[in-house]
């Protein structure tokens, strides 16, 4: 890691007595603390897109073309210069490297996480969207294993509001504003034992197909 958990609490503690911290110093904690790359995003406001594209597809929520991704592991002067390059972008985590995603509704998604923490099932990081989206941080691979797993768990062929995103996606990291809608937040933050190895999808993905598939009945 780029620099040690001391350092980092150092710089939280700081944070906090000046209310907030610098986008620089986020960064170098998703990098040096979590072992996360970083990719400068663009960001939108009444739709539009702060790339310039009228036809943009993802309108404040994919990677700025011209800017370099801070690597995993970069230390906090490596991540707070490589940002101030970038000033107003918004933190995009790239999907497939050192986690996938499943993303269901942010109803189920709670419901699921109550769920899994009484059942002492092994969690990662879970993500809140302000479009009311649940991201739960699964080992890679999960996008394209996703299908084979719902079949042999008998979910296959269920109306389920969940998908996967793996390899070439990326994800609004907390706290930045996704798609000009607001920021998106942590509804289970980061921690040591998971960042770098979250759980395999096949480990909560049956909890998440029940309350998903429970939801759609619901209506």
């Amino acid at each position: 890691m780029g620099f040690t958990i001391g350092g980092i609490r150092e710089l939280r503690s700081g944070a906090r007595r000046r209310g907030r911290a610098t986008e620089g110093t986020a960064v170098a904690e998703y990098t040096g603390l979590w072992g996360w790359a970083v990719a400068p995003g663009a960001r939108a406001s009444d739709g539009r897109c702060s790339c310039g594209a009228a036809d943009c597809p993802s309108p404040g929520a994919h990677p700025l073309d011209f800017a370099r991704e801070v690597p995993a592991g970069a230390t906090l002067d490596t991540a707070a210069r490589a940002w101030a390059e970038v000033p107003g972008a918004s933190m995009l985590l790239p999907v497939g490297r050192s986690f996938d995603i499943l993303e269901v509704a942010e109803r189920s998604g709670r419901r699921a996480l109550v769920r899994m923490e009484r059942m002492g099932l092994p969690l990662g990081p879970v993500a809140v969207t302000p479009a009311g989206r649940a991201q739960f941080f699964v080992a890679p691979g999960a996008a394209a294993g996703l299908p084979q797993l719902l079949y042999r768990m008998g979910w296959d062929d269920a109306e389920l509001d969940l998908r996967a995103l793996g390899l070439g996606s990326h994800i609004t990291a907390p706290p930045s504003d996704q798609g000009g809608l607001g920021p998106v937040r942590w509804l289970r933050p980061p921690a040591l034992d998971t960042a770098a190895a979250p759980p395999e999808a096949r480990l909560l993905l049956g909890t998440l197909a029940y309350i998903c598939h429970r939801w759609a009945l619901c209506g």
